[in-house]
């Protein structure tokens, strides 16, 4: 059965369609793919993507709007930060945002991101000795016994457990899967500036560097914000002490029990009754290593209002620049112009990142006169090439059409 020609109309949906500077243009017969001649110029290159949040994000420096009657912002001694309205999203300040640094262990707020739904927290799992020998910090686990999926969330949020991170990646199906998993998650919620090389944030241990393993300041706050909207993964992190489980001792085992234990405490000095709370502190992740610095990322809640904060390369341990970058954002919140916006998962920008979405947006495809003109002469050379071609193949069609009815018409 041969396709209907177009009409008039199939010939205004191919002009609309055609001034879009794409190489496959949809008909009513089907698809025309038109290809540049061999001798045409090479395409100039495509604009660089939009900044996430907003352009005023792509600033390298110090990025804020100041206005007469606030605060100025502390100085802090950090390559990047972010402080940013959680309940909102607003961006309310920030120094390169999106510049890419090493995560050290605030990697985990994306690894827990990525499995907290995933596996099953009553899952009992026997982790390996790879696992057990990991570097770095370690909650101490054995072969000879397994674990609760939950007792690892635990370990791996509230004391930065290495060994805690690669059994959850063992449990998830493997290094190369859980990896594919957290980078998965980070582009789900539009985390374009972060590349998971590892489940626990470790660096030059694994031959890794800011090339093969990078977030920014901008996508730590992205992360924790999202996490932190899972109970789940909230409990985990506001957890400030624990009972992990161990082999029971001599006298455990004398008594008749089966499992020991010991007790584990937060890493996270600005939580409520350690030395250096926060008033309103209810999360947060700290990292370090030698290559990373110090990074941090942490959320306060006063007021009926939540400050997410995050730094990157800070030169010292950063509770007392996080105090800072909260007092500030608390301060100023609703007050001040946001520089930008903490974006939600699956929004438009991620879909022109990635191409999730079709190319021709609901405006080009207007079809009013004026749109069709400056679509037209907006298009381009490469349009206007496209155009005349499509045009072409279109008004042939529309012939044989009207000479085929002109011969129905008359007999023939």
């Amino acid at each position: 059965m041969r396709a209907e020609r177009p009409g008039p109309a199939g010939v205004r949906r191919a002009l609309t369609v055609i001034t879009v500077p794409v190489t496959a243009v949809s008909l009513a017969a089907g698809p025309v793919l038109v290809a540049p001649p061999a001798t045409a110029a090479a395409p100039a290159a495509a604009p660089p993507a939009e900044t996430v949040g907003g352009p005023q994000l792509a600033g390298r420096g110090i990025v804020v709007n100041p206005a007469p009657g606030l605060p100025p912002l502390p100085k802090i001694k950090a390559a990047s930060y972010l402080i940013a309205d959680a309940d909102t999203g607003d961006v309310l300040a920030a120094k390169d945002p999106h510049g890419h640094y090493l995560p050290a262990s605030t990697l985990k707020t994306l690894t827990a991101l990525a499995l907290v739904p995933r596996l099953d927290p009553n899952r009992l799992v026997r982790p390996s000795q790879k696992a057990c020998d990991v570097e770095g910090t370690k909650v101490g686990m054995t072969p000879k016994m397994q674990y609760k999926v939950s007792d690892l969330f635990h370990a791996l949020l509230m004391m930065s457990a290495n060994d805690a991170a690669v059994t959850l990646a063992e449990t998830d199906g493997g290094m190369r899967r859980t990896l594919a998993d957290m980078n998965a998650e980070a582009r789900r919620i539009n985390a374009r500036d972060t590349l998971a090389g590892s489940p626990n944030g470790l660096d030059r241990d694994l031959g890794l560097n800011v090339r093969t393993q990078h977030t920014s300041a901008y996508d730590l706050a992205l992360i924790l914000r999202e996490g932190m909207k899972n109970p789940a993964y909230r409990g985990y992190m506001q957890a400030i002490d624990f009972h992990f489980p161990a082999p029971p001792t001599k006298k455990e085992r004398k008594k008749g029990k089966k499992v020991g234990g010991y007790p584990i405490h937060t890493h996270n000095h600005m939580m409520p009754g350690e030395r250096e709370a926060y008033p309103g502190m209810i999360g947060g992740k700290n990292g370090y290593t030698i290559a990373a610095r110090q990074t941090f990322v942490a959320q306060a809640r006063r007021g009926g209002h939540t400050i997410v904060i995050s730094l990157m390369g800070a030169d010292m341990p950063p509770s007392p620049y996080a105090a800072k970058l909260l007092n500030w954002g608390f301060a100023t919140r609703g007050k001040v112009r946001p520089v930008g916006t903490l974006v939600p998962p699956g929004t438009p920008e991620r879909a022109k990142k990635d191409g999730d979405s079709g190319l021709l947006p609901d405006a080009p495809l207007a079809s009013d006169d004026s749109t069709r003109r400056w679509l037209l002469v907006g298009g381009g050379a490469a349009g206007a090439l496209l155009a005349i071609v499509v045009l072409f193949v279109v008004l042939r069609r529309r012939r044989r059409l009207e000479a085929a009815r002109s011969g129905h018409d008359s007999g023939r």
